[in-house]
């Protein structure tokens, strides 16, 4: 019995990986339940008995992989200082990055690219719930890191005329730029050197 519902599993799996990277490649709307079926190399059959429709597939692609690709729990970070708690999330986020190219089989052209966001969009028109799935993350990642700030400031390590949200959230917005723009060309593998001497930096302006 263990080993069939390991085989499920794994079956699943198999479907959901082969799906991300076909939606990788194209988009919800270009990918088709025959080109799912036919990458899978799975029979109409075995392929049916997991999911019955593209939307059904792509829900739980989404789902799926949205928590390992794309999001952080900052609950799961240590916090000893400001500076350690923005070294750890650079290392959490290269992990991610290389966990994912691992995924959907090495290929870089694939992992973090701007069909990254087409798929995001896609998810936020297609599925009901996942643009607040979206904003419910934000708001947990700004108060993740204006409670590190303000216990930062508390305890002498920084200082600075910004509030603690603010410096919080410059923090966020300077990795969602630097993402943005190297996702744009393709070059997502340079989104943490590039982003550690920028938090460096801001780290060295505010360290008490």
């Amino acid at each position: 019995m263990y080993q069939m519902v390991g085989t499920m599993n794994e079956s699943k799996e198999h479907i959901l990986v082969t799906s991300l990277r076909l939606f990788l490649q194209k988009n919800f709307k270009e990918v088709t339940m025959k080109q799912i079926v036919e990458e899978t190399g799975m029979s109409k059959g075995a392929f049916y008995h997991y999911f019955s429709s593209k939307e059904q597939v792509f829900e739980e692609v989404i789902q799926h992989f949205f928590m390992d690709m794309m999001s952080i729990d900052f609950s799961k970070i240590p916090f000893h200082s400001l500076k350690q708690f923005y070294t750890e999330i650079l290392a959490e986020s290269e992990n991610k990055r290389k966990k994912s190219m691992k995924l959907i089989g090495g290929n870089k052209e694939l992992t973090f690219t701007a069909n990254l966001y087409y798929l995001i969009f896609d998810a936020m028109k297609i599925l009901p719930g996942f643009k607040e799935t979206l904003l419910l993350y934000q708001k947990e990642e700004v108060k993740a890191w204006t409670a590190r700030v303000k216990h930062a400031r508390e305890n002498g390590e920084i200082e600075s005329e910004m509030s603690d949200a603010q410096l919080a959230k410059l923090f966020i917005y300077t990795g969602d730029g630097i993402g943005i723009s190297r996702i744009m060309e393709e070059n997502s593998n340079k989104i943490g050197s590039e982003l550690k001497p920028l938090w460096d930096g801001l780290y060295k302006a505010i360290k008490v």
